[in-house]
């Protein structure tokens, strides 16, 4: 799910516990706030596993909230590679690369794990992707190897591929 709320206390919280409510499992949250922005919008990328026939339930108590749903997907992304970035990530913007390769509808950032040792040294971010064909995995790919290149991170890749 890609979530939008008001930039406030609580509002991430307000956001997840519906989830919970419901019986589902939050696997990752995708959020950078940017201190500099003067925008009062937050956006939430969530990866969470529901039981069957609870997403109407989710629906109904996230807007209860007053949190706005961008997007909502199932499970129907067949190819999975898995990479690693090294570098400055949160720096670069961690929600803009994921963003690069969600905002294609042809395959998503499905899991993410990152390693931060201290502010100023660079972290490191294990990337699970999924896509629809092995082609449309191969453009994902490409459009990480491109963000390596323009944000100056190191890819590794791939640790493997399932179908």
């Amino acid at each position: 799910m890609k979530l939008e709320m008001k930039d406030s206390p609580g509002q991430l919280v307000a956001a997840l516990k519906p989830i919970s409510d419901v019986g589902g499992n939050i696997i990752a949250v995708i959020h950078q706030r940017d201190p500099g922005s003067t925008d009062d919008i937050l956006s939430v990328q969530i990866v969470l596993e529901l039981p069957k026939g609870r997403l109407d339930d989710l629906i109904l108590l996230l807007k209860e909230q007053g949190v706005h749903i961008q997007r909502i997907g199932e499970e129907r992304l067949m190819y999975r590679r898995t990479v690693i970035m090294i570098g400055h990530l949160m720096h670069t913007d961690l929600s803009d690369t994921v963003d690069r390769i969600d905002s294609t509808g042809f395959a998503e950032i499905s899991e993410l794990s990152m390693s931060m040792p201290a502010v100023n040294e660079r972290s490191s971010s294990r990337l699970t992707i999924k896509s629809i064909t092995k082609l449309d995995m191969e453009k994902a790919i490409g459009i990480l190897r491109t963000v390596a290149r323009e944000k100056d991170l190191l890819l590794i890749e791939p640790m493997e591929e399932t179908s």
